[in-house]
């Protein structure tokens, strides 16, 4: 085994150590990992959330033993996998062994290690994306064809992940037109690979069809919602923060690109990402939608850098490149990641507060990040309402039913007894047993004050009482309240088809 190969293998071993070292056990899953994990037991073309690529890697997870192990695992295997095609793209482009160390030394001490650490569609995504580029370097490289039906399947499997991948289609096709490599549009085998892609993304635009294409509502709600709250500007500044520890390589990269004439038939790339963020700014995007861009670059500039940094006095930069990431890393560490107690982070607010990392999006501030509070108070969650099914005489007719995705994904994940959490929001709307006649009801409502979900359910019920709440203040369900209801005076099951119906149209 060569040199370098023993060196990746090191990187690939530091990427996965890191992805478990940041997180501290007190904290749980985080409330999206439970809804992708749910997915797992309900396989489809298709979620009202994500396509159903997740669901695959989630059924697998369960296969495994659905422990949290497996669960990290993915996202860090996709982590490593976007460093080892950073890694194949620095070798075909002719990088030496310093621009490999200088490439792999910034995707490992980037923002990817935030990503990586959650079970999300974001990691594949980057990979994706990152896998897509290396194609096209291999095609303009070697003029082999077969790189056209590798990038179909790629792209295809990325869409079938996340549609974001449809940027990045968006974003090339006019570089693509202002390159000598637009001759490609002339080549049959070029549409036979379109027509593999299309064929392969065909179930789930046929499930977005028979399901009133809910990614237009998902979208359209996200646009009033949260993307009109995006500030261009901001979204620019943040783009530097993804991979601020290789900012000389990338604005290398954007050098090179342009006027290194070994990189003169790869000019594309530097149109492509120009295009991509424009793309991006006229939807208003949030920011981390483009961080699958940036890793390519990153092994432009690692080649550029390598051959320019030869002699004289630019030699003694090399080892500062290298050493710029790891600094900047110091103080990620320290605030970026769960890897300090609730407690701990609750008695030193102040650099947290001072990065807004404490402001919720209530605009209000608290003792910890909004992320780091979603990851605690589930498994309290789990094991009381367990408790509160285990007392119900006939608990086959109970529906446990949440206000949220969160709570009903961590009460089946945790639970001892089998339950199946559902609830009005997001998939979980299609995931409801109307083939079980339900007389009691375990209602899990998030904390408001001068709530009037007791006096407005008990008089259809012989039987009422709160059993319990979330005690754990750090919590973002801190005081979430558990129901229980016996004995319906009504039928449950005709209230619950024409709320889907109202959650569905909603």
């Amino acid at each position: 085994m060569t040199k370098r190969y023993l060196i990746l293998i090191g990187f690939i071993i530091l990427k996965f150590v890191l992805q478990y070292f940041l997180l501290s056990p007190e904290y749980n899953l985080h409330r999206d990992e439970y809804l992708h994990l749910d997915q797992a037991h309900h396989l489809d073309w298709g979620y009202l959330s994500v396509p159903p690529v997740t669901s695959w890697f989630s059924f697998l997870i369960f296969l495994l033993g659905n422990s949290v192990f497996w669960v990290k695992f993915f996202p860090a295997l996709f982590g490593v996998l976007t460093l080892v095609i950073v890694w194949k793209t620095i070798e075909t482009l002719k990088g030496n062994l310093y621009a490999l160390i200088l490439g792999a030394t910034g995707i490992v001490f980037s923002s990817l290690l935030r990503i990586n650490m959650l079970y999300q569609p974001n990691s594949l995504d980057i990979l994706c994306w990152t896998c897509f580029y290396y194609i096209v370097i291999k095609y303009i490289t070697s003029g082999k064809t077969k790189w056209f039906y590798i990038g179909a399947v790629v792209f295809a499997f990325g869409f079938l992940n996340k549609y974001n991948i449809i940027f990045l289609l968006i974003g090339i096709l006019p570089a693509l037109l202002l390159s000598d490599q637009r001759k490609i549009l002339t080549q049959k085998k070029f549409y036979y690979a379109l027509a593999l892609g299309s064929f392969l993304i065909l179930p789930n635009l046929l499930w977005q069809y028979n399901n009133q294409f809910p990614i237009i509502h998902h979208m359209t709600e996200l646009a009033k919602t949260q993307l009109v709250n995006v500030d261009r500007i901001g979204f620019l500044k943040e783009q530097i923060l993804f991979f601020l520890g290789s900012i000389p390589v990338l604005f290398s990269a954007f050098y090179a690109l342009l006027f290194y004439k070994p990189f003169e038939k790869y000019k594309l790339f530097f149109w492509s990402i120009i295009f991509t963020l424009l793309v991006f700014l006229y939807f208003k995007a949030k920011a981390y939608y483009a961080i699958g861009l940036y890793p390519i670059y990153i092994a432009f500039g690692s080649v550029f850098l390598s051959a320019v940094l030869q002699t004289g006095w630019k030699r003694y930069l090399k080892p500062v490149l290298v050493i710029i990431p790891l600094l900047l890393f110091i103080p990620m560490y320290d605030l970026a990641f769960p890897n300090k107690s609730p407690q701990y982070i609750a008695k030193h607010p102040e650099n947290y507060k001072k990065l807004g990392m404490l402001r919720w999006e209530d605009g209000k501030d608290h003792d910890l990040p909004q992320d780091f509070a979603d990851m605690l108070g589930w498994k309290e969650l789990a094991r009381k309402t367990d408790s509160v099914y285990a007392c119900i005489p006939n608990p086959e007719t109970t529906l446990v039913l949440c206000d949220n995705y969160g709570q009903a994904g961590a009460i089946n994940y945790y639970t001892k007894r089998g339950i199946k959490a559902v609830s009005f929001n997001a998939d979980y709307v299609n995931w409801f047993q109307l083939n079980v006649q339900y007389t009691n009801l375990i209602r899990i409502k998030t904390y408001e004050k001068n709530s009037s979900e007791f006096n407005e359910t008990s008089p259809h019920f012989r039987s009422s009482a709160v059993a319990g709440q979330i005690t754990n203040k750090n919590a973002r369900e801190y005081k979430t309240t558990i129901y229980i209801f016996k004995d319906a005076k009504v039928n449950i099951n005709k209230r619950i088809k024409q709320e889907i119906k109202e959650a569905k149209w909603d």
